[in-house]
């Protein structure tokens, strides 16, 4: 990844530095003080996860879940970790274990992930159409990115899954649902990032999708988005939204 580009993408809205000390009078000593723009939500008490299908944060809410998928694109894996640890924001990732850069930035990931700031569920392997999959196959795919997961990160990545492409059906669910994933996890807004689309409809898409209450989704796929997290951050703190993961909202 481009160190300078992803610098200066954040830069307007980290450019004091993202930790300071401040000296204590009566023990001598200097202390860090997080002066990240994002913190973790206060006073959240979490619901259970519902059957069916998850589109948006339950009731009325100024949260904001950011979810990425994929991660073909290991420079983005490694963007999207950096601006985690940068500004404090919270994410989901999706991850298909089959995609390198989940085992390459493990390093940068997995302090993120033990903090609890990201939460990395399942999206299947390798990505395929789980509709035109035989059930075994289905099974095949949910447990080998589980044990790619726990082997890499210590966790599972239940309950949560958000199939490929968004194909399901009452099969596929139900099926989903016995291997541990009782909502199947879909979105309400996208940054529209699935394609290789420009910096400037990225942030155009985040303008119209990031509100609040919804569950956003972008992807780890391709690098147009490294040039548009400064503004993206920009707009969650213009509009007071509160950036959290799933694991946050649900019980898990």
């Amino acid at each position: 990844m481009d160190r300078r580009l992803f610098l200066t993408s954040v830069a307007a809205m980290v450019a004091t530095g993202l930790s300071a000390c401040s000296g204590d009078a009566t023990a001598g000593t200097t202390k860090a003080v997080d002066t990240r723009p994002f913190k973790a939500p206060q006073g959240v008490t979490k619901v259970p996860l519902p059957h069916g299908t998850l589109y948006r944060l339950p009731g009325k809410t100024n949260q904001i879940a950011l979810t990425v998928d994929d991660g073909t694109n290991s420079a983005v894996i490694e963007g999207y970790a950096k601006l985690a640890r940068d500004t404090g924001m919270r994410l989901t990732f999706f991850c298909n274990g089959v995609n390198r850069g989940w085992t390459e930035h493990a390093d940068l990931l997995r302090p993120l992930h033990d903090d609890n700031q990201i939460f990395l569920a399942n999206h299947t392997w390798s990505h395929p159409n789980l509709v035109k999959l035989s059930s075994r196959r289905i099974s095949d795919q949910v447990r080998r990115n589980e044990t790619f997961l726990k082997n890499t990160y210590g966790t599972l990545g239940r309950p949560f899954m958000r199939p490929p492409y968004g194909f399901t059906n009452s099969r596929v669910a139900a099926q989903l649902a016995d291997l541990g994933y009782p909502a199947v996890t879909m979105w309400l807004g996208s940054l529209g990032d699935s394609s290789n689309i420009p910096p400037a409809e990225i942030v155009a898409n985040a303008k119209e999708w990031m509100t609040k209450g919804r569950i956003v989704i972008g992807h780890a796929n391709h690098p147009g988005v490294l040039k548009a997290y400064g503004q993206l951050v920009e707009i969650i703190r213009s509009r007071k939204l509160v950036p959290v993961h799933l694991g946050d909202i649900y019980s898990v």
